[in-house]
């Protein structure tokens, strides 16, 4: 199931890409759906996710993941296709000031490698 989850998730990507007219944004409701869905294919109950959440003090990273009683168990900041290098990312004064500031933060890129298809390991 949960391979299933992640070749759509993969397909969803890719059609999006495909368009050509994508911006970051373009891909947070693929994200939050495979998020979403493993939690349930995992049984984790409760799991809730906001896309772009208002902004806080440090700002804002792309996603808020709740547990479900009102409590915020991490965040994710996500980076379009287009950021292939992960070391620049992670050293910027943004991430810094995100790791400084919310507790369990994911920095998340959809790599533009893998919204190439078929999938670039073996999920079947």
């Amino acid at each position: 199931m949960v391979k299933s989850l992640l070749k759509n998730y993969l397909k969803e990507l890719s059609n999006t890409y495909q368009r050509g007219d994508a911006r970051e944004e373009s891909y947070y409701q693929h994200l939050s759906t495979l998020i979403k869905s493993l939690s349930g294919t995992l049984q984790f109950k409760n799991i809730d996710v906001t896309s772009l959440p208002k902004r806080t003090d440090a700002g804002n990273p792309d996603f808020r993941i709740w547990d479900g009683k009102n409590h915020i168990t991490g965040y994710i900041e996500a980076k379009d296709p287009s950021n292939t290098n992960l070391d620049i990312i992670e050293t910027s004064e943004q991430l810094k000031r995100y790791c400084s500031t919310f507790p369990n933060v994911i920095l998340f890129l959809f790599h533009y490698q893998a919204l190439k298809l078929p999938v670039p390991w073996p999920l079947s």
